[in-house]
């Protein structure tokens, strides 16, 4: 180990040891038997004092009854001293899958809403805007409608200039051909 960096020595050669299944079933086990003979005596009677059939019960119950009440015992710091009476704090149940209830109305989420408002609303819009009845619909129109004429007159004035170019081609070549004739 080196003194100047604060942790201790890995344990990199030795042989690892593996804990089998049993054991630690058995381990949790005694755990949980120790759990209950101080909750007995907690309670004013002692182990041996107490209720036979509690104690037969409690070595042939099932793991799930006996997970279930060690959750509840189990509290961080001194929570199972002080009574907390907390209107915000809602504790946690797990449903099982038969008891949800999918055919009921679901609840959005705040978020959900507000995307759902707001595709209904541009929906709403694009439908006014396609009747021409919103302010952009009423300016583009207005504008389509300047950009229209402006091009028929163009148009007018090409027809026009083109017309003009052609009188005045033929009456240049009626020109030309009567100083030929002469």
């Amino acid at each position: 180990t080196a003194p100047c960096s604060g942790r201790k020595g890995g344990h990199k050669g030795r042989a690892r040891q593996y804990t089998s299944p049993e054991e630690i079933d058995a381990q949790l086990q005694a755990e949980k038997q120790k759990a209950r003979e101080e909750e007995e005596q907690e309670e004013g009677g002692d182990g041996a004092a107490g209720d036979p059939k509690k104690e037969k019960k409690s070595l042939d119950s099932d793991e799930s009854e006996d997970e279930d009440d060690d959750y509840q015992q189990k509290r961080k710091g001194v929570e199972g001293l002080i009574d907390i009476e907390n209107p915000n704090r809602v504790a946690q149940t797990t449903k099982k899958v038969t008891q949800l209830d999918l055919d009921g109305p679901k609840e959005l989420s705040r978020r959900e809403r507000e995307e759902i408002e707001k595709q209904k609303a541009k929906e709403r819009y694009m439908k006014m805007h396609l009747a021409g009845k919103t302010e952009q619909a009423k300016a583009d129109l207005a504008r389509l409608a300047i950009i229209r004429k402006q091009r028929e007159e163009a148009a007018r004035k090409k027809e026009e200039e083109r017309k003009a170019k052609d009188d005045a081609t033929l009456s240049g070549k009626r020109m030309q051909s009567l100083s030929l004739n002469k």
